[in-house]
């Protein structure tokens, strides 16, 4: 055997560089957990895991692994009304609406579950399931909710000789339907994590955020909860090109509640300095913590980048639509 068949390749030390990194990140979690009682666990916790933040990727911990271990420790602060779609954001219809109503809902909003109200939003009675609406859309007027049914000889009509299903009204009503699901009931100030228990020991995934008065703030879907661990979940419908439409002008067309990271991506700037970046994750947010108000349809507002935001379209309580000038020329901006 040659001299050089018994030297350790580069391959091989740069293993080792990777295990010795990762033994050196567990080794420390392992001696957090066997320091004294007045030990803030937590927060050392904490300190070890961004100390190993800028470790190479190919490390035993990975980047998104540190990031979820982070949010996971911080998960116990989080409140529901931190992560709430607040109300003026919820997609609901009335229970009298009928079921093609409600399919061209769930056609626009792109949601597996929609809240069902009385007379008003602050009158909830449940939610419908995609699922169950398919199943009623198949089986008929006797479909209930997680349940399987055999339509009746009555549902049935004669066609060449052979019994097929009579097709459901799409007219009849969502309250006549049997389709309609519980939703669970929380407070603003719920901890996450104990909704999150709450939803998997009752099989309830969405949740209506009540006040102190018993009016509707807001939604939480067990998405949005589990988001706060794992980071944004895209599925097969979400696509961030709805968020900002670019004009042939140059410019873009935004909806407010477009995440603050993606304008900025997209601008290709920073629009909230380092300190300020937990004041705002919308661009509507973003545009109201520049003014310390509501801004009015037609407003414009300056950045000091140069870049001018229009207002396309708001009302009294929330912006809904956003012009973004990234060559801006319009005289009068504020």
């Amino acid at each position: 055997m040659s001299k050089t068949d018994n030297m350790p390749g580069r391959g091989s030390e740069q293993n080792n560089d990777t295990q010795t990194n990762g033994r050196s990140f567990w080794c420390k979690l392992q001696k957090l957990f066997s320091f004294g009682p007045d030990t803030d666990l937590r927060q050392s916790i904490e300190e070890v895991i961004e100390q190993h933040e800028s470790a190479p990727d190919d490390t035993l911990v990975r980047p998104e692994a540190r990031s979820m271990m982070l949010n996971l420790l911080k998960f116990s602060d989080v409140r529901v009304d931190d992560i709430m779609v607040p109300r003026a954001d919820v997609i609901a219809i009335e229970d009298q609406a009928t079921v093609n109503e409600l399919l061209g809902i769930f056609s626009e909003a792109n949601h597996s579950r929609i809240p069902i109200f009385k007379d008003t939003l602050d009158d909830p009675c449940g939610m419908v399931h995609i699922k169950d609406l398919m199943r009623w859309l198949t089986i008929g007027e006797k479909a209930a909710p997680a349940k399987k049914s055999t339509p009746k000889s009555s549902d049935r009509k004669t066609v060449a000789g052979k019994k097929t299903r009579r097709a459901p009204n799409r007219n009849t009503k969502i309250v006549d339907t049997n389709i309609i699901r519980e939703v669970l009931f929380v407070p603003p100030s719920m901890p996450a994590t104990d909704l999150l228990l709450k939803m998997q020991s009752v099989h309830i995934h969405l949740a209506i955020v009540v006040d102190e008065y018993g009016g509707t703030d807001g939604l939480v879907s067990i998405e949005d909860v589990v988001e706060e661990i794992v980071g944004e979940i895209s599925d097969e419908h979400d696509d961030d090109a709805d968020f900002l439409v670019k004009t042939t002008d140059g410019n873009y067309i935004a909806d407010a509640r477009a995440p603050i990271e993606t304008v900025e991506n997209v601008l290709k700037i920073d629009l909230l300095p380092d300190e300020q970046d937990e004041d705002a994750d919308t661009l509507g947010g973003f545009v109201f913590s520049m003014l310390g108000r509501v801004p009015v349809r037609g407003e414009l507002i300056r950045h000091n980048s140069g870049i001018e935001f229009e207002i396309v379209q708001a009302d009294a309580r929330r912006v809904k639509r956003i012009k973004i000038h990234a060559n801006p020329s319009l005289p009068g901006s504020t």
